[in-house]
């Protein structure tokens, strides 16, 4: 399976408005180190939508320098224009990427035969691995569990991240998807539940702040030791929770400002952390001992 583990969506850190390379390679480093196995940059986490096409393109370039082959590096690729999805696709091929991460075209609300025609046209473009991404809270569209199994049949599509939130519509598709199609969690709510039910990995923000321990339930549920795992998940609970009481990535970047592992800086429309927020954040750090 090409797409497993405990895996990063990487936040993307800036500097007087410009992206901060060095503290990016710092944050790979710490990840690897960790026991993450897989980087995923420019994804929402990374503020994809507000990088202009040559940014996006130098934090992938950036992350695969840093990762000298060390881990998987998924990249992020999705936009709502085909045309630009195609685009980002075949430049994550050329820099080195293992794979990319392509996210249903959001405010376009395509059907579902407008989905497959998309995702058709990503493979058509390269023979690099596809992971689906489905978050229809971001997105307005749900790719059903029909389309994900049509999709799953091309060579190219490896894997989905799913973040619809409905343990029902996951379980069908592990049911429906072969044995060797990475069902991954997008929601760190969720993601032990996921793995309950067959998942082979998690896409998470959480794993920026604990990656240890993000790795360690990931090991827990392959060696079946459910007990364990069931307690780190409700060991994680308040922090999967804090870090989504605003839209992400403002928690966890507040999170790595406060580790002083980043600047705590956004890209408008984004704006930094209520105060009422950051003191709950607060105490969920310190409850973990990542800050004192």
């Amino acid at each position: 399976m090409l797409f497993q583990g405990s895996m990063v969506a990487l936040v993307t850190p800036f500097k007087d408005g410009q992206i901060d390379e060095q503290a990016l390679r710092n944050l790979i480093d710490i990840q690897i180190e960790k026991g993450t196995s897989v980087l995923v940059p420019c994804g929402t986490t990374g503020e994809s939508a507000t990088l202009t096409p040559e940014e996006h393109r130098q934090v992938i370039e950036i992350t695969i320098s840093q990762n000298k082959g060390r881990v998987k590096v998924l990249a992020g690729a999705g936009s709502n224009s085909t045309r630009e999805a195609i685009s980002f696709h075949k430049h994550c091929q050329e820099v080195g990427a293992d794979g990319a991460l392509h996210i249903t075209p959001y405010y376009n609300k395509p059907m579902q035969k407008g989905l497959v025609a998309h995702f058709k046209a990503l493979a058509e473009s390269s023979d690099l691995p596809i992971v689906l991404y489905n978050v229809p809270g971001r997105t307005s569209v749900n790719m059903t569990v029909d389309t994900v199994v049509e999709l799953s049949k091309i060579p190219q599509v490896v894997g989905i991240k799913e973040a619809s939130g409905d343990l029902v519509q996951v379980s069908q598709i592990i049911r429906d998807t072969g044995p060797d199609f990475s069902v991954l969690s997008g929601e760190d709510a969720l993601t032990f539940p996921m793995y309950a039910l067959g998942a082979n990995g998690a896409i998470s923000v959480s794993c920026h702040v604990v990656p240890d321990l993000a790795a360690q339930l990931y090991g827990l549920c392959q060696q079946s030791d459910w007990d364990a795992a069931r307690a780190l998940h409700h060991k994680l609970h308040d922090l999967n929770d804090i870090l989504f009481v605003e839209t992400n990535p403002i928690p966890v970047k507040a999170a790595l400002s406060l580790m002083g592992l980043i600047q705590e800086e956004y890209r408008l429309p984004l704006t930094p952390m209520h105060e009422a927020s950051r003191q709950q954040l607060k105490e969920v750090l310190k409850s973990l001992d990542l800050i004192f």
